[in-house]
């Protein structure tokens, strides 16, 4: 197979490998994630300016009409960056789940202001209970006559909603039957944030971004906030959320691939008894292990990417759970091999190593980690 990028996919990642070296500094993510927005204004701008936040909504919405590979390329240079901004949450996620669930009125009220950035969403599908299984929900979704028509009061908890603090739209999962842990009964709703009842607790998490937890206080919304058909959601949630798998599998290899060089430029520099500890065997063989992790890693994004925009099925959810699964082994061993390597200074806030560590722990423990997705291969496997 040619694994090679056509023309306008390699000045896809071209753009945004210029524009992340240029204007991408760690220093300024360090400043970004102190301020309480969370992450770069004016970066998000320039990737609005640039055409980026419509990479993957069709071209009827003024996007680019990409797909797995387009958006693939982009999250890798997005991870060699460590960019804060919620372009997963935002642009493949919530814009995912209101594109495929939603009607014409909603897609053209939500989407074209999400594609060119003017509009953040975010996205609350788990909860405190739910250890990654997004059809373990218990916020509930009762009908209610309101103010438009026949409306829903919600009442629930969403837990760490990357983005949520700064959303324009927040896409909600909600049961409107069955019991906690059924597939079926899952609606989708999406509301304002300032809707009355919603409340958010806003938190920084272990990698520099901004999260929050929502609590949901009978929050009255109007039947047009419902996204699709009513508790016909999970495969929605299903699929969207294989698409965000496969994003961030790309953005991990982004970030595997900077802690590799700065692993790789560190046992070239460190000296120890007159000598680079890169001459010493041993870290030599370490090295060749992240290597080969990295590549079986690059390998299973982009297994991941083909798979992404493809119709559902066993095997798609299959090929997702095998990346996830891969993509977090490897994150793990390239983290804590790296920091082996480098000593002290490797743990230290002051030194960049350290929050690339950090990011590749945060995308293990999004959506499901390695232990969760390789129960999920097993049981597809099992079943087919």
């Amino acid at each position: 197979m040619d694994f090679r990028l056509n023309e306008e996919q390699q000045m896809l990642q071209d753009t945004v490998a210029r524009l992340v070296r240029g204007e991408y500094s760690f220093e300024k993510r360090l400043a970004f994630s102190e301020t309480d927005l969370g992450f770069g204004a004016d970066f998000w701008k320039q990737l609005s300016e640039l055409g980026l936040t419509a990479v993957p909504f069709p071209e009827e919405l003024g996007g680019f009409g990409g797909g797995g590979v387009e958006v693939q390329s982009l999250m890798t240079e997005l991870g060699r960056g460590l960019c804060l901004e919620p372009y997963l949450q935002s642009i493949i996620l919530g814009g995912g789940l209101i594109g495929q669930a939603g009607n014409d009125s909603q897609k053209e009220t939500w989407l074209a202001g999400i594609a060119s950035g003017e509009l953040k969403a975010a996205v609350g599908l788990q909860e405190p209970q739910s250890y990654y299984d997004l059809n373990n929900v218990e916020t509930r979704a009762e009908k209610n006559g309101g103010g438009n028509g026949e409306g829903y009061v919600l009442n629930g908890r969403k837990a760490v909603v990357i983005g949520g603090h700064c959303a324009d739209v927040i896409v909600i999962s909600a049961r409107t039957s069955g019991d906690t842990r059924d597939a079926d009964g899952i609606s989708l709703f999406a509301l304002s944030p300032d809707t009355a009842g919603v409340e958010r607790r806003t938190y920084p998490t272990i990698d520099g971004a901004k999260g929050c937890d929502i609590t949901l206080t009978n929050v009255q919304v109007d039947a047009g906030a419902l996204l699709g058909e009513e508790g016909k959601a999970g495969e929605v949630i299903d699929y969207q959320a294989g698409r965000a798998i496969a994003a961030l599998c790309a953005e991990a290899v982004g970030v595997m691939e900077v802690a590799n060089e700065l692993t790789l430029e560190y046992l070239k520099q460190r000296k120890q008894f007159g000598v680079p500890i890169g001459k010493f065997q041993v870290l030599q063989h370490r090295m060749v292990d992240m290597m080969s992790e990295l590549e079986q890693a690059r390998s299973m994004a982009i297994l991941a990417a083909s798979v992404a925009d493809g119709e559902q099925s066993d095997e798609r959810r299959r090929v997702l759970a095998g990346a996830k699964n891969v993509i977090g082994r490897a994150g793990q061993f390239i983290s804590e091999s790296g920091i082996q390597m480098h000593g002290g200074i490797g743990m230290t806030w002051e030194y960049n190593f350290a929050h690339y560590a950090k990011r590749l722990i945060g995308i293990n423990h999004q959506l499901g980690d390695d232990d969760f997705h390789l129960e999920r291969y097993a049981s597809l496997l099992q079943a087919s």
